[in-house]
């Protein structure tokens, strides 16, 4: 049944994916296209993502910029930003409302530039292989028409009220058929996981890698590495190359318990070493009393837009990125959701003798 062009996510769990590139088990995976996206240093375990995207016949990047990932695709796609496409959102159809936009410039002018929109490249490719029925809608805009027409809309009927909407109580539609579960109620015991032979009920599992289940390799490893902590000005990966935006956030920081720091030789803002037995990465340290002593807490999402974009550098995707640190082995993930540690990993810390 054709459902349309909603906000539903299928996914691949990433490092069964990047192990099945490599290996071509359980079936050879030879090519991929990333979109909006930066695996080099989004994804943990960077140096088997590196070797994943460089085993692969055809790799393909719809992007803004030149990320790391980027330089090392085949093909690089500019795609249209935010300003240069409409969009409509209901929060992946979990939110009360519904917000939406118009172009605020045209994503093509021709002899200057033609940034296409993610679903014109899509629609392309479905219609190169035959799949025209799944794809009837010729623009975005019509899509988006197509979603609203429950409500009795347009896409540009919709702008024309303003772009924002709370839809009438009757299309709430857990009031008719109930949540999207088995039950059609919240379920605080999940049937689906009971059905699947999971524990219905959340449960506690000491991590794989902690103090706790690997006393021995916290011997070398003392402190817990926490990644993945929001910075502004940035968003992810984004915004490094904005000279405006570096200038309030020129540096990737690591935060460290003063007491810590000070058993380490460590001062605020000198540079640091983080390693794990998976890699290290190098950070300024920033002095933090407000949190336990026993752990580290580093920034994610680093590269260097200024430094060369050709390898081995990669916009310097090896030099501060918190992910060449952390581990996605299988038996290290979520055994229900395959979700790899973020905020469980073993590390040391020690001051960088020279920063070049």
């Amino acid at each position: 049944k054709r459902c349309g062009p909603q906000n539903t996510e299928c996914t691949a769990n990433a490092p069964l994916l990047y192990r099945a590139i490599i290996s071509g088990e359980p079936y050879p995976v030879r090519a991929l296209i990333t979109a909006d996206s930066n695996p080099m240093v989004t994804q943990p375990n960077t140096k088997l993502v590196y070797k994943a995207l460089r085993a692969l016949d055809l790799y393909v990047v719809f992007d803004m910029w030149m990320t790391p990932s980027a330089e090392l695709a085949d093909y690089v796609l500019p795609v249209a930003s935010w300003l240069e496409k409409p969009s409509l959102w209901t929060g992946h159809g979990q939110s009360n409302y519904i917000l939406a936009g118009e172009r605020a410039v045209p994503a093509a002018i021709a002899g200057e530039y033609d940034h296409r929109n993610d679903y014109d490249i899509w629609r392309g490719l479905g219609m190169r292989l035959g799949q025209k029925e799944f794809w009837p809608w010729g623009s975005l805009e019509e899509a988006y028409s197509y979603r609203l027409a429950p409500l009795g809309y347009t896409f540009a009927e919709f702008m024309e009220r303003g772009g924002y909407d709370f839809p009438p109580a009757e299309y709430h539609k857990y009031k008719k058929i109930g949540f999207a579960t088995p039950t059609g109620k919240v379920e605080l015991y999940s049937t689906v996981l009971e059905k699947l032979g999971y524990d219905p009920l959340p449960a506690y599992r000491e991590p794989s890698v902690s103090p706790i289940s690997q006393p021995e390799l916290a011997k070398e490893y003392p402190l817990i590495l926490i990644t993945g902590k929001r910075h502004m000005p940035f968003y992810h990966t984004e915004f490094r190359q904005i000279d405006s935006l570096r200038k309030r956030h020129p540096d990737p920081l690591v935060q460290i318990h003063p007491e810590t720091a000070s058993k380490l030789g460590i001062s605020n803002n000198d540079w640091v070493w983080i390693e794990t037995p998976t890699g290290r990465a190098r950070q300024r340290c920033q002095l933090f009393a407000g949190m336990d002593p026993r752990i580290v807490s580093a920034q994610h999402g680093w590269w260097f837009p200024e430094l060369p974009g050709e390898e081995p550098w990669l916009h310097g995707v090896w030099e501060s990125n918190i992910n060449v640190c952390l581990d996605d082995d299988p038996r290290h993930c979520n055994p229900i959701l395959g979700v790899w540690p973020l905020r469980t990993f073993l590390c040391k810390v020690y001051k960088c003798k020279k920063v070049v």
